[in-house]
């Protein structure tokens, strides 16, 4: 059900119209990455928090777009983003 529409206001007289539109909210994100230190060798999780669950989104090393790897694990559980960094070396730094 959406409450975008027409709505009238009718007093047999006369007639007050008004065109409704109603905007989703943009997505935001409610919690913030935390920077994260680790032995080399170990895995490493990252996640962050959404305004809402299903959104699309895409993880950035330096500016270049991360993908589902053996070495990269991505997924979404509900508003959740995460990353998982496999077997961690200075490198991924």
């Amino acid at each position: 059900k959406t409450d975008a529409g027409l709505y009238t206001c009718d007093i047999g007289t006369d007639v007050a119209k008004s065109k409704v539109s109603v905007q989703e909210k943009p997505t935001e994100v409610t919690k913030q990455l935390e920077d994260k230190t680790s032995a080399a060798g170990q895995d490493i999780t990252l996640s962050c928090e959404l305004s809402k669950p299903d959104v699309s989104i895409r993880w950035y090393k330096d500016g270049k777009a991360i993908r589902k790897s053996q070495k990269y694990d991505l997924h979404q559980e509900g508003t959740r983003a995460i990353l998982i960094i496999h077997d961690s070396m200075v490198k991924d730094s």
